[in-house]
């Protein structure tokens, strides 16, 4: 380590210490001992108690995550060169790993690629953008002109960076909510105006085509994580009647009815994604294969077993995440049971789960031990086809167990 440092230290205790030192990348408030001048959304150094250096990161005392760390190396200079470079292995990694599927994915996925609190989707020549930490909020002027650079230097050219910062969690950070795209003279993209592109955008995904809506849409306008586990589905969908549950925008309905389901029905609550879902039916010339019906997935289920039809061959379970914290999971855990157990009833012997996830907290040994126990209760058992976590483009850190949060599993009815 260098004798001279520019930036203030943090003093953290040795669990934080053994925790930075196995590689987690996050000081929380009760891991820190002292504070020697330190600003928010600006860097610090991490030492432990005798001194000796850990790390640098971002330090905010408004969020529970005192420090991020984005180096552990006591020569890298932050600069624009620093952060450019980083751009360009996360775009590098993407190629690799997702090959042709490259149009649309996710580009910067927080601390998998050492961006704490960022997240960048692209969709064909959009990037959408979420930023949840005040150290990268700070330094979107060097970040952001990055994206747009390396990207051209592939020849891919950007047209806009939206930002969707319409998320509460910014206030734990102290920041303020909201939407818009980030200048566009920024990213050299001069005469280029918000009226001058298309509100929505248009993607490719497993041969099925969407529309994104990447200003109004959940998240970023697109769940891109499940994109290889609806390809999974859809090869086992053929000649089925499936029935897709909170279906959004009807991603798993139409890589289903692609993949030769007989029909699929796919339910949603929200009356505005179903119609882009069905948006997205036309534009793939699916409307005699699927029909939609506006429902809450915990009444409807419960309506069909009354009715004693095992209509469905197939049914798909992909519901938004039951808990954001450990304070309820117990809860999430009974919510998750009760659709599970309703679908292994509704299902025939012989039928098809697809069940998933998208929880951190609930773990995968949690979301097994939920199955089996669904499984005891509706007296079937479950012969698994496959088991999956999210797409490569949201890479896993093993020393970050917070970047792996999808569960997805096929089974068999049995």
């Amino acid at each position: 380590m260098k004798t001279l440092r520019e930036y203030p230290k943090i003093v953290i205790t040795p669990k934080g210490e053994r925790s930075i030192v196995y590689g987690h990348p996050w000081v929380y408030e009760g891991e820190v001992l002292e504070e020697e001048g330190a600003v928010d959304g600006e860097l610090a150094d991490v030492v432990n108690q005798k001194g000796s250096w850990l790390g640098c990161g971002f330090y905010n005392h408004h969020s529970k995550i005192r420090v991020r760390l984005i180096s552990r190396n006591a020569n890298d200079r932050f600069d624009r060169a620093f952060w450019k470079r980083r751009v360009r292995y996360a775009w590098d990694f993407r190629k690799k790993v997702m090959g042709p599927d490259i149009e649309a994915c996710r580009l910067i996925f927080g601390e998998a690629d050492q961006f704490p609190g960022l997240t960048v989707d692209k969709f064909g020549p959009i990037l959408v953008t979420q930023t949840l930490s005040l150290g990268i909020e700070k330094r979107k002027d060097l970040i952001f002109p990055a994206l747009a650079e390396v990207l051209k230097e592939d020849g891919i050219e950007i047209k806009g960076i939206y930002e969707r910062n319409d998320v509460g969690i910014r206030s734990l950070e102290g920041m303020k909510e909201g939407t818009g795209f980030y200048p566009f003279d920024k990213l050299g993209l001069d005469g280029v105006t918000e009226d001058s592109l298309p509100a929505r955008v248009q993607i490719t995904e497993n041969g099925v085509r969407y529309w994104v809506d990447y200003k109004e849409g959940q998240k970023t306008g697109f769940f891109l994580d499940q994109k290889y586990n609806r390809r999974a589905a859809a090869a086992i969908a053929k000649d089925m009647t499936v029935l897709d549950c909170f279906t959004d925008t009807g991603s798993f309905a139409l890589n289903c009815a692609m993949g030769g389901a007989k029909h699929v029905t796919a339910v949603d609550i929200s009356a505005s994604s179903l119609q882009v879902a069905a948006e997205n039916r036309a534009l793939n010339g699916l409307d005699d294969r699927i029909d939609f019906v506006e429902a809450d997935v915990f009444d409807l289920l419960p309506k069909l077993m009354e009715e004693k039809k095992k209509e469905y061959d197939m049914i798909i379970l992909d519901p938004p995440a039951f808990t954001k914290s450990r304070k309820t999971v117990a809860s999430a855990e009974r919510g998750y049971k009760e659709i599970n157990y309703r679908a292994m009833k509704l299902l025939p012997r012989g039928g098809y789960l697809a069940t998933c996830s998208c929880s951190h907290f609930m773990t995968e040994d949690l979301f097994k031990k939920m199955l089996r126990d669904a499984a005891y209760d509706a007296g079937v058992s479950l012969r698994q086809i496959e088991g999956r976590q999210q797409a490569p483009d949201h890479p896993i850190l093993w020393n970050v167990p917070e970047t792996s949060y999808l569960k997805f599993f096929i089974f068999q009815i049995v």
